[in-house]
């Protein structure tokens, strides 16, 4: 669907103001959308998974766990599919979020995946710069993710970051010189951008980061010896379909959760960049981006 098509449709949760700075930047920001009870759960739920990675010691299919981690002082990167993992992580990207895709995708709307992203004290939690639709292409570019901060975020602990209007330029290569997949931007095209048009997206906890796959972002280091979780749904229009394999793939994948399934594709002319092949299994972006993973 086009912006206009999607705009046509009434929207549920966002201001009309907010969906067209969007389509027009690629990005928006919204403050304290989640109810506190709502936020209390998957903060409660959260933590619990914080605990039970101090029993392991190697990442595994539900934690990626970064270096230094240990009983008495975890480092969780991530926490993979959530939404396989508990209810709670389901039921929210299944209420609210779905809403708000629905108002930026159109009415027919399909899960993607979540993940759920943890900052610490330490320089190798920064998120270098990239666009997420070179790690699974679409045959259009109606496919966002939105966060939800699970604490208050501010310059100190790392926010989401989005450089405006990048979702209407050519993609990047995500590929490094030897031809491994790294899942970021080279030094040298990161050094190219005019971070006066970047903008930072703070929020207390419960605000809401919603970017399109084109647009590039990145999130610096955290200054804070608090973690900072930031959950993530991604999800696409019924009309984008994926056509390489999905990275991390849960029975939930492709589940429609607004709306219906279509029996056309939408195809975008513009060109994009094929990730490696992710039916043998996918790691993390952190992993790529450190040099951990060579696909």
């Amino acid at each position: 669907m086009t912006p206009e098509e999607i705009l046509s449709y009434p929207s549920k949760v966002l201001s009309d103001e907010q969906r067209e700075y969007y389509f027009k930047y690629g990005f928006v920001g919204v403050k304290d959308l989640v109810p506190k009870e709502t936020l209390n759960k998957l903060k409660d739920v959260t933590n619990q998974f914080v605990e039970k990675s101090r029993e392991f010691s190697e990442s595994n299919n539900v934690f990626d766990i970064g270096p230094g981690h240990s009983k008495d002082s975890p480092i969780l990167r991530r926490l993979k599919s959530p939404d396989e993992n508990h209810d709670e992580y389901w039921s929210f990207s299944t209420g609210l979020m779905a809403d708000v895709a629905s108002d930026l995708v159109g009415p027919n709307v399909t899960f993607h995946h979540s993940k759920l992203n943890f900052k610490w004290y330490d320089e190798s939690d920064t998120v270098k710069w990239h666009q997420d639709i070179q790690f699974f292409p679409h045959t259009n570019y109606n496919v966002i993710t939105i966060g939800c901060y699970l604490e208050d975020t501010d310059m100190n602990n790392g926010p989401l970051a989005v450089l405006k209007e990048s979702h209407n330029h050519d993609l990047y290569n995500q590929y490094d010189k030897a031809g491994h997949w790294t899942g970021m931007l080279s030094d040298e095209d990161a050094e190219n951008i005019d971070m006066s048009n970047v903008e930072y997206l703070t929020g207390n906890a419960g605000s809401i980061t919603i970017h399109n796959a084109r647009s590039l972002h990145f999130s610096p280091s955290s200054k804070s010896k608090n973690p900072r979780p930031l959950l993530l749904n991604c999800f696409t229009s019924a009309d984008a379909k994926a056509y390489t394999a999905h990275p991390q793939p849960t029975s939930n994948t492709y589940k429609i959760v607004r709306g219906e399934n279509v029996k056309w594709a939408h195809h975008d002319p513009r060109p994009c960049q094929m990730p490696p092949d992710w039916s043998g299994g996918y790691t993390s972006i952190y992993a790529a981006q450190s040099g951990e993973d060579k696909s």
